[in-house]
């Protein structure tokens, strides 16, 4: 593993909808930065070369009317192409683990930090995982999680089940966690969970 600092790097897995920004946030509260994978891919699709690479890959159906990559074309173009979606991996993976590597390195230089989180909704396939010292799966009941992204992004449940399948099963997500929380009851149940998690991991000489 290569992450540039000493101290834990907490990464966090789930299904969609289970939760995982809000366990990022209560880590942020306690102290930890976050670093985010989907923010920082969003960041980069304005960067002139990086916006070039996808449009040689995608074709211009991937701008907008001001020239712009437009997330939502692209998502269409790639969602059940696999060859289009291997050539957009191939053009932003590699630069953002590099990216994500520095900003972890960053953040953990901070003497005030106790660990640092990283958010990343596709860890697993991107192999992100090895730059985190210990893991939290986020469980959440199938009906819980399509609700949820109903409310926060308007998918229906069809939506819901297609991006879930398009996913490494949670079954393997969970199994490389050594720990869990449960948000399935209220906010404050979740966050005294995330709590107890945290201080076994900011005590531990590593996961246990």
């Amino acid at each position: 593993m290569s992450n540039g600092t000493s101290k834990p790097v907490i990464g966090i897995l789930g299904g969609v909808g289970a939760g995982k920004s809000t366990v990022a946030a209560t880590l942020n509260r306690l102290g930890c930065p976050v670093v985010d994978a989907d923010v920082l891919g969003h960041q980069m699709l304005d960067e002139p070369e990086v916006r070039g690479e996808v449009t040689a890959a995608l074709g211009a159906g991937a701008l907008d009317a001001q020239g712009r990559i437009d997330r939502r074309k692209v998502a269409e173009i790639v969602f059940n192409n696999p060859q289009a979606l291997a050539a957009l991996n191939a053009v932003m993976h590699p630069r953002m683990r590099r990216r994500l590597e520095d900003l972890i390195a960053a953040a953990g230089a901070d003497e005030g930090a106790p660990a640092v989180v990283l958010d990343a909704a596709i860890m697993v396939e991107t192999g992100w995982n090895s730059l985190c010292t210990a893991m939290i799966f986020v469980e959440a009941d199938p009906e819980t999680r399509s609700r949820r992204a109903a409310s926060a992004r308007g998918w229906d449940q069809a939506m819901w089940k297609r991006r879930e399948d398009s996913q490494i099963s949670l079954d393997i997500k969970r199994s490389m966690c050594q720990y869990s929380v449960y948000n399935c009851s209220s906010e404050t149940d979740l966050e005294q969970q995330v709590r107890e998690v945290f201080t076994r991991i900011t005590h531990a000489k590593g996961p246990s």
